[in-house]
């Protein structure tokens, strides 16, 4: 039956709204006690209190969906991950661990290095069957829309062969929506070690054109940082991209304060993500110009490193989105339950600004405010139902899967 209504509710957590929320709206979650969603063709068409909604409707021609008296909410956006690649890092986590410098672990072919050799060895339908494997993950965490990046080939069959993957899951999933993003400037490659501005000059005559013509991308990132690309070289292909009518993301201010989070804003991207080190003026210039500042704790977590300000992002009207970051060197995980937590206990955010970080403000940094990334008439009726009557069970829940049921489209794709 096509038409379904979600009875039973403790509350409804709409995070309603069509654009990100910043600063003190970023508590607004707007929930709905006793709330009731009536769902036609995968799209809601009503929510309201239980006794409205039943109001308006026969009961008959429904499917009844029976939340048992607990919380529904949007389903999770993942906003910024790298879920297609080849190969793992394990080994060199514990070399990590032990206290191995990066250096040490890059002369023994570990880092990055080792993920391009893996992902360039693993043929088109290793790589398709693998990210089908972490997309089921997500998806029983309660993430209904996900991004996926490039970035892990630097050359051109690869770099196409990583989106080729994404465009056949995207085409053959229809339990999760998928984003692409080309990351072909991720890393510089061996051969072009002092030559960057010749590797951006590759990126943008050779590569960005095929991405392009293919439509294999929505957006292009560049990872800006100290001693890999430069403001300049990541100016230069992003205006490229923008150029071919791609829409620009960048990895900015990761590592040392570059400005990345200047650029971004000097360029209109949609977000800038990382931001752990970057300025005051960085954050204010975010804010003024409506670039979402999408923060990745599950790195920091893992690197043991400071986490993002996200407390003064809030304070200074930026609209900040939370991701897990998943990939296979800095933050192998797309657990949000971690990311809940960590958001929750280290970067002083309130429960309610990290449901509209996961939410709202992701679906902004893809794009998709209009479509998804809260419960209202209109909208994808992308929904998860909690296993418990309150969203402060998220944080209570340290690193625990409490979702209960997942609804992509209008259809039940997941019971944990």
């Amino acid at each position: 039956m096509s038409k379904k209504v979600i009875l039973n509710t403790s509350e409804v957590v709409t995070c309603s709204g069509f654009e990100a929320k910043a600063g003190k709206a970023m508590m607004h979650i707007i929930p709905i006690k006793n709330g009731a969603i009536l769902i036609d063709k995968g799209y809601i068409t009503m929510v309201g209190t239980e006794n409205e909604v039943l109001e308006a409707i026969n009961l008959d021609d429904y499917e009844v969906v029976d939340a048992k008296g607990n919380t529904v909410m949007p389903g999770f956006v993942d906003s910024h991950t790298h879920f297609i690649f080849g190969g793992y890092r394990a080994e060199e986590f514990s070399w990590r661990l032990r206290g191995d410098s990066y250096m040490d672990i890059m002369e023994r072919g570990g880092g990055i290095v080792s993920s391009v050799k893996a992902t360039r060895e693993s043929t088109l339908e290793e790589l398709v069957a693998v990210g089908d494997k972490r997309l089921d993950s997500m998806i029983r965490f309660g993430v209904t829309t996900v991004e996926g990046k490039s970035g892990y080939g630097l050359d051109m069959e690869t770099e196409i062969k990583q989106l080729e993957a994404m465009r056949i899951l995207k085409e053959k999933r229809k339990d999760i929506n998928i984003a692409t993003t080309f990351l072909g400037p991720h890393a510089v490659e061996k051969q072009y070690k002092g030559r960057e501005d010749d590797f951006i000059d590759f990126q943008i005559n050779e590569v960005l054109p095929i991405v392009a013509q293919k439509n294999l991308a929505e957006f292009a990132d560049i990872f800006c940082e100290k001693n890999v690309f430069t403001i300049d070289q990541s100016r230069r292909f992003l205006l490229a991209a923008k150029k071919l009518g791609l829409r620009l993301k960048i990895h900015a201010d990761e590592i040392v304060q570059l400005g990345g989070a200047e650029l971004a804003a000097e360029l209109g991207a949609v977000s800038a993500d990382h931001l752990l080190q970057a300025s005051d003026f960085g954050i204010s210039q975010l804010a003024a110009k409506k670039v979402i500042a999408t923060l990745l704790p599950g790195t920091a977590f893992s690197l043991k490193e400071a986490y993002a300000d996200a407390r003064k992002m809030i304070d200074s009207h930026c609209a900040v989105a939370l991701s897990t970051d998943l990939n296979p060197g800095s933050c192998f995980t797309n657990s949000i339950p971690l990311i809940i937590a960590l958001a929750a206990l280290h970067m002083n955010m309130r429960i309610e600004e990290i449901i509209t970080a996961l939410t709202i403000n992701g679906a902004a940094a893809l794009s998709r405010e209009q479509e998804t990334g809260s419960i209202d008439v209109g909208k994808q009726a992308d929904i998860i139902i909690l296993d418990f009557p309150s969203y402060h069970f998220l944080p209570y829940h340290m690193g625990m899967n409490i979702v209960k049921t997942v609804i992509k489209s209008g259809n039940i794709v997941a019971e944990n």
